[in-house]
């Protein structure tokens, strides 16, 4: 059966493959702190269900270690070579709009197989969305492969600079999501209830929305993270005030409530990935250049969604 840690599986393989390629890289003055950075977090995927959580932490706090040292680094790009962009420029003369058909298929087939795969004996219902972006990512995968007529380990090693050049922000997501999973258990989503109910009118559904969605985009730009920040509001204010109390709909509550957290992870550099990563790829003169571009039209939209949400969510 094709679970969830299949997937974990192959990712870990593709982690260790990218710790490998930066201990062969001899134009890496760095290469051994890269290959122990992305090697551990190979391990989490490859072995994390055997693992005791204790040694899980651990290694979750090596990862901190290595990153917040500075010390990872990157080797020369051989394919910003003349050649290699050459070669990238007759691909797009001959193939034009073409090249945006491995993008396309991702999202296609996840959908497709999300509506179909459940009814797969050997898939995993409960995981059939994962599964389903995964195995989109692998026909995308090789899609590209056909196209270009490319090896697989050249466009891993392709995949290794653009993970190098990225860093450490490429697993922030995954820290924060787990952050704000563990601030849900210690119970912060009580303490935000309580201080709502104390400023905020809770016999207003509107003022009740707003703090959910405002809170929601607040929240996510102190964590860098939607994911993070939904477990902790919704268990705050979602469910016990919009949901309970108010019979709002908890689907249409999540849907728009998660677009309010995005708005917010438009607006801070906590969100390195988005926010940060960008203006270092693009070379920017100003750090924050994206988010100064960004943030007027994150808050038109989270007033946008305040008032959507208010409109939908008790309707249906």
């Amino acid at each position: 059966m094709i679970k969830l840690e299949s997937l974990y599986v192959l990712a870990g393989l593709m982690f260790a493959a990218f710790a490998l390629f930066n201990l062969q890289d001899r134009t890496n003055p760095r290469r051994v702190v890269n290959f122990l950075f992305w090697g551990t977090y190979a391990i989490t995927f490859l072995f994390g269900a055997e693992l005791p959580h204790f040694v899980t932490g651990c290694l979750a706090i090596a990862l901190a270690l290595i990153a917040g040292s500075g010390k990872l680094g990157k080797g020369r790009n051989d394919s910003n070579g003349e050649a290699a962009a050459a070669r990238r420029e007759a691909n797009a003369q001959r193939f034009g709009n073409r090249l945006f058909i491995p993008a396309l298929l991702i999202p296609v087939i996840t959908l497709v197989g999300t509506l179909t795969l459940k009814y797969v004996p050997f898939v995993e219902t409960k995981n059939v969305t994962l599964i389903s972006l995964v195995l989109g990512t692998l026909v995308a995968f090789g899609a590209a492969l056909f196209m270009l007529r490319d090896s697989p380990v050249h466009a891993l090693k392709d995949a290794r600079q653009t993970m190098d050049t990225v860093g450490w922000a490429a697993i922030l997501p995954q820290m924060l999501a787990a952050l704000g999973a563990l601030f849900a258990v210690a119970g912060v989503g009580h303490v935000v209830s309580d201080l709502v109910k104390a400023w905020i009118p809770d016999d207003s559904a509107f003022a009740v929305v707003a703090a959910y969605t405002f809170g929601m985009a607040i929240f996510t730009m102190i964590m860098g993270n939607a994911f993070a920040a939904f477990p902790v509001m919704t268990a705050g204010i979602g469910l016990p005030l919009i949901v309970h109390q108010f019979n709002g709909n908890p689907a249409i509550l999540g849907a728009i409530g998660m677009l309010s957290g995005f708005c917010g992870t438009l607006m801070t550099p906590m969100a390195a990935n988005f926010n940060i990563v960008p203006a270092a790829l693009l070379e920017l003169k100003d750090q924050n250049g994206v988010i100064k571009a960004q943030w007027p039209t994150a808050l038109l939209l989270l007033i946008v969604n305040t008032i959507l949400l208010y409109v939908f969510v008790f309707r249906f």
